[in-house]
């Protein structure tokens, strides 16, 4: 809680001392068996649902013509709306991208002792999808 109204201080890796951490252990067939199972739960359980909410979305309401009040609503109902298509779409993009690092960063240490540690910019790398993972 801060005193005297001081903001409290973002927390970054600065703030940290991380000298003592020698290294993240992975289990690389873990790994492989989550990105598989994850990937194959959102296409099996979560797309298809999405694609229903989605077709569902595209209903056309009425204008609400000299209703103010139901004007001002479907105002809010499509923001609303938007930002519900965004968040399923976000979550599906996210989650594939998730579980495709995964499926990178195990791929890279496949070949390597049981337990490897992967590069902090390796796994950046994966997240954002560059390719260089």
């Amino acid at each position: 809680m801060p005193v005297d109204n001081e903001p409290v201080p973002k927390s970054t890796v600065d703030n940290y001392d991380l000298s003592d951490i020698e290294g993240i252990e992975a289990d690389i067939a873990a790994m492989e068996e989550f990105a598989a199972g994850l990937k194959a739960d959102l296409e099996e359980n979560y797309v298809p649902h999405a694609n229903q909410v989605a077709e569902n979305m595209l209903a056309e309401l009425p204008n609400g013509g000299e209703f103010y009040e139901l004007f001002l609503f479907l105002g809010a109902h499509q923001q609303v709306q938007d930002a519900t298509f965004r968040n399923v779409d976000g979550y599906v993009a996210g989650t594939y991208q998730f579980a495709t690092s995964a499926e990178e960063i195990s791929a890279k240490y496949r070949g390597a002792d049981a337990f490897a540690r992967a590069k902090l910019s390796d796994v950046q790398a994966a997240f954002e999808g560059n390719g260089d993972a």
